[in-house]
């Protein structure tokens, strides 16, 4: 009984050879449109991302939401890293020009044609189409009636609301905070997504409770956590922290506290005010 040998035309496994291009992974085996802020920010030291947002359409642009300096949050304790004098802009992906693709395009033209039969005709203040999501980023005046056309409209239909969810940019001068909202549509099979953003020293917001009721509990954390005060809201008050706690604990300026200890006076300061190396 003899067994199967191997040829010399017949490979036994993938080698690569000096013909063969680029890795998939590497940059300059990719597309420019294909490229990722992350693999933008290679090329560009000024861009730095806290999470990869993924490819970029090559009709979008990136948005700066903030600065960062430093390497480790440390600042004021005398930073021994060597990395206390580093500036980096925080940049996430900016609006998206026509065509948004697939039903996004239909989508958005009924949107804008149901406001605009309501005399609301510039409630839209961008659209974000990315990793195959829409947002519509709404003008906080303009989001009930936003709310309104997107679950009552026959053609958009978004009955379900999941929820509210509260964001904190604090170095985006008038923005800072933001509330996201994500709607279904169960007649359609479509997801959108709804975002508005306030300032911190006004932050109000319309409450959307009497079009989405679920929203009732979720604008009450996001108020608890975050700070935004949900106007019209039937019973705005704290879900998880005591009533007279202080401050916002998910905002991103809130202070991680320190410990005070027994022993000839001291005081254990909180860690984003002590040294840091990693």
């Amino acid at each position: 009984m003899t067994g199967d040998k191997p040829t010399d035309d017949k490979p036994t496994g993938d080698k690569p050879t000096d013909d063969k291009p680029l890795g998939e992974g590497s940059l300059e085996a990719k597309p420019a449109e294909e490229r990722s802020v992350a693999d933008k920010s290679l090329h560009d030291q000024s861009i730095i991302v806290s999470d990869d947002p993924g490819p970029l359409p090559p009709h979008q642009d990136l948005d700066v939401v903030d600065v960062r300096e430093g390497m480790f949050g440390v600042s004021g304790s005398g930073d021994t890293s060597g990395y206390g004098g580093l500036v980096r802009r925080v940049a996430v992906p900016g609006s998206t020009d026509r065509p948004y693709g697939g039903w996004f395009d239909a989508a958005a033209d009924r949107l804008w044609g149901a406001l605009a039969s309501t005399g609301v005709s510039d409630a839209l203040a961008k659209v974000v189409v990315h990793r195959g999501e829409i947002t519509f980023h709404v003008h906080r005046e303009h989001l009930l009636p936003v709310m309104q056309n997107l679950r009552d409209d026959p053609g958009l239909r978004f009955e379900f609301c999941s929820g509210v969810s509260g964001v904190h940019f604090p170095g985006e001068a008038g923005a800072e905070l933001h509330a996201v909202y994500h709607l279904l549509s169960m007649t359609h099979n479509r997801r959108v997504r709804v975002e508005v953003s306030c300032p911190d020293d006004d932050p109000h917001i319309p409450s959307v409770v009497g079009v989405y009721p679920t929203n009732d509990w979720h604008e009450r954390e996001t108020f608890d956590f975050f700070g935004i005060v949900f106007d019209g809201h039937p019973a705005l008050t704290r879900i998880q922290m005591p009533d007279d706690w202080p401050g916002h604990p998910q905002r991103k300026d809130y202070p991680l506290g320190g410990i005070p200890v027994e022993y000839k006076g001291a005081t254990i300061p909180p860690p984003d005010e002590r040294r840091a190396y990693n």
